[in-house]
Formats: C-alpha cells, structure tokens, sequence
C-alpha cells in the first residue's frame, strides 16, 4: 500500500467525522504493513479536547499492543496534527507521520516542530511528510467550517 492510499482511508474518516458534527480529522496507524487502528475526531461529542483523531487512534492502539510504545509505526492523518498530538506522537515512539493538508502551510508547520522539538528536548521524534492529497484533505475542513461560519 502507498501513502496515497492510507491518506484516502483518512479522508473517508474524516467525511465521517464531519457526519456526526466533528471537525474533520481522519487517523490510520499502520504496524508491519496492517493497519492497527483507525479513527476521527470526537472531541465535540465526548466533551473532551483531547479526543483528536490521532490521540483517539494512539489511545486504541496501545491497548491493542498492551504497551504505551508504538515502535516502527506510521501514523497517517488528514491534517498536520496539533502540538497537543505532536506531544503524544513522539512519547508513543511513532516512526513517520504521513499527513495531507498543512494548517497553514509548510514552513509553519516545520517552524512548529522544530520549536517544540528544540525547546522540549524531545527523545524521540518521527519523520513528517505532509502534503499528500493536500487539496482534497484541505477541502473537507474549509467546507466544514465554510458551513459552520454560514
């Protein structure tokens, strides 16, 4: 499987995401070429600002692992994850982060994970690839909030 192909699994998630009123963020970890846990946002509906797709897929995974590491994984999401899910990425021992739309652009997520990573002294960091069908991962969150804003 390609990183094209995880990514689409992503946006599927997400669409459904957006069905059930969260914003949509899509999640796949693959383990060995299987895919371990999948998952979206559900922060509106749990009340939870941590229930972000990433959080909800590592959380799902380490139980399934029984172990808080998730060594030689890759962690496929929709959108560029937050500091929060950056944080529990690198402490889950993630190997590569494939995501596809950036929340601005390129060189601010880079600037992002380059501070936290200089500034946190961070162990363990994954290698990040973004920008893998930007456009259609880009378009689900404008329309959504497009919609939202009215």
């Amino acid at each position: 499987m390609d990183n094209e192909y995880y990514i689409k699994r992503c946006i599927s998630l997400a669409k459904k995401s957006r069905l059930q009123n969260e914003i949509p963020v899509g999640a796949v970890l693959v383990y060995r070429n299987e895919v371990i846990s999948e998952g979206h946002n559900l922060s509106i509906s749990k009340n939870d600002p941590t229930a972000h797709a990433e959080i909800n897929v590592l959380r799902d995974a380490c139980k399934k692992k029984n172990n808080y590491r998730l060594n030689n994984s890759v962690l496929y999401v929709s959108l560029e994850p937050c500091i929060m899910c950056i944080g529990a990425i690198c402490e889950a021992r993630i190997n590569k982060v494939i995501f596809g739309a950036f929340n601005t652009n390129e060189v601010n997520f880079y600037k992002k994970f380059n501070y936290v990573k200089k500034e946190y002294k961070l162990d363990h960091t994954p290698k990040f690839i973004g920008g893998i069908l930007k456009e259609e991962c880009s378009s689900i969150i404008k329309d959504f909030f497009k919609t939202k804003r009215g």
